[in-house]
């Protein structure tokens, strides 16, 4: 009955599949990490059974790892891409050889905390986590032993530098984060190792004193400042998207969005009571505010190629559709808003989730008005002319966009007396009709979320809703 349950309630969200030669690369990374983090065990002479059972053990809890931290990203974000993955296991295999190379002479401090912050970063705070807890469990070199509160030390600060890192909105977070975590790893070793291994002066080896405290902090601070240097580079090469460079995508100034507003304002004022709407629709659901604020601004991005060709941007004097009457070529314009919207993400280099909202955004859905008009011209043609092509939302951000295109028209065009229960009918007639169509099937919306949607686009329409006086005027002066 439980099953039962929650499925009725939350579509089952299909994983983005991964070729064969993604997952055969991926495998090989996490056999080669396997292979680092035990074959020093094969090395004692002579070999007897045990030893022989003690690498396989070592071989396999590292193989083993490696896939439940893919399990890991996969849960925490199904539409994961096989580059982010490959990017994670990477980063592991990296830290593994760097543990062998570098672990008598540099802290673990440096290598375990820049990498948790790409990750949390780019793929989550869970997903940088079970990284952190699969690179400190692993350790191929039992030679070099790990003082035990500097291990306490390191899996504290990584933590909070994965809970924090998903949560940093803006460079200057980082750059406050690269500073605050050092000085808090200092404090914490002074503290827990000791006094006594404090030299701020060295004359030979200043940053790579290994066991010297000050030093260790001095070069995590210094590897998370280069980390933050390099994370654009991360973000274009494995498509990462983060908080930072959404807010930058965000910018009103940007070329794109600036250029909607200049050339086709009627969509750009379109755009943002979208916004409003989506965005107060996200924050009610616990959603990527972020996301679908920055998506929402580059959704209708393809009607740059003819704005005149919209209803939003014609200034009352003439249609051109009315012009061309013809339904199927009107149908074609409409098509093609999604068609050059992508051909505009790919030129200015959008990631991939923000393109993802220029398709979805339609889905496969009704151009209802020209349909009906060739049905009025006795047009013998197949329904799915006069549809979009989609895919329909993939995501639950894009099915809210959907949502509120579908709601901003009808409720921007209520008489401005019209009662919330009038307004909620209409918001629930919109989205019912979404349902209906099958337009929500892959957005893993659940019942109870569609509900909180339509009390937060009721809200908007209350909060834009309002009266205005007429403030008396003279002749010399106005009223504000």
């Amino acid at each position: 009955m439980f099953y039962l349950w929650k499925r009725s309630q939350v579509p089952i969200k299909q994983p983005t599949k991964i070729s064969k030669i993604d997952n055969l690369i991926i495998f090989l990374i996490c056999i080669l990490i396997s292979i680092i983090s035990s074959y020093k065990e094969l090395l004692i002479s002579p070999l007897n059974i045990s030893d022989i059972f003690s690498w396989l053990l070592t071989f396999t809890e590292a193989f083993v790892g490696s896939w439940i931290l893919i399990l890991v990203s996969k849960k925490e974000n199904p539409t994961i891409s096989s580059r982010q993955i490959i990017l994670i296991v990477t980063l592991l295999l990296a830290v593994q050889a760097s543990k062998l190379a570098l672990v008598s002479t540099i802290s673990p401090l440096s290598l375990i905390i820049p990498p948790a912050l790409i990750i949390s970063q780019g793929m989550g705070s869970i997903t940088a986590l079970a990284w952190v807890s699969i690179a400190s469990i692993t350790w191929p070199d039992p030679a070099v032993p790990v003082n035990n509160n500097l291990f306490f030390i390191l899996l504290v600060c990584a933590s909070v530098v994965s809970l924090l890192g998903g949560r940093i909105r803006s460079r200057a977070q980082l750059l406050q984060l690269s500073i605050f975590v050092p000085i808090g790893a200092f404090l914490s070793q002074w503290i827990l190792i000791g006094k006594d291994k404090i030299s701020f002066i060295e004359k030979q080896e200043f940053v790579f004193a290994k066991d010297n405290i000050f030093s260790d902090s001095l070069l995590l601070a210094i590897v998370m400042l280069f980390t933050i240097l390099f994370i654009p580079i991360f973000e274009s090469i494995f498509g990462l998207l983060t908080k930072a460079r959404l807010l930058e995508l965000a910018d009103k100034e940007k070329p794109l969005i600036r250029r909607l507003s200049l050339e086709a304002p009627g969509t750009f004022e379109h755009t943002l009571l979208i916004c409003g709407l989506a965005e107060e629709a996200t924050r009610m659901i616990g959603g990527d505010i972020d996301l679908i604020k920055t998506g929402a601004l580059y959704h209708d991005v393809g009607k740059l190629h003819a704005p005149n060709w919209f209803i939003e941007n014609q200034d009352g004097s003439k249609n051109p559709h009315d012009e061309i009457d013809d339904p199927i070529k009107s149908a074609e314009v409409l098509q093609a808003h999604v068609d050059e919207g992508l051909k505009y993400a790919r030129k200015n280099r959008l990631p991939k989730l923000i393109a993802n909202f220029i398709p979805e955004h339609q889905g496969t859905l009704k151009m209802g008005y020209f349909f009906q008009k060739a049905r009025e011209k006795n047009l013998d043609i197949n329904e799915n002319y006069f549809r979009y092509k989609g895919p329909i939302p993939q995501s639950k951000e894009t099915a809210i966009l959907m949502l509120a295109d579908g709601c901003e028209a009808a409720l921007r065009a209520m008489n401005i007396n019209a009662s919330d229960k009038e307004a909620l009918e209409t918001i629930s007639k919109i989205i019912y009709s979404r349902q209906k169509d099958g337009q929500l099937d892959d957005s893993n919306l659940s019942k109870g979320e569609i509900f909180l949607i339509k009390r937060s686009f009721l809200n908007v329409w209350k909060r834009i809703r309002h009266r205005r006086i007429q403030y008396p005027t003279s002749k010399n002066n106005t009223f504000s």
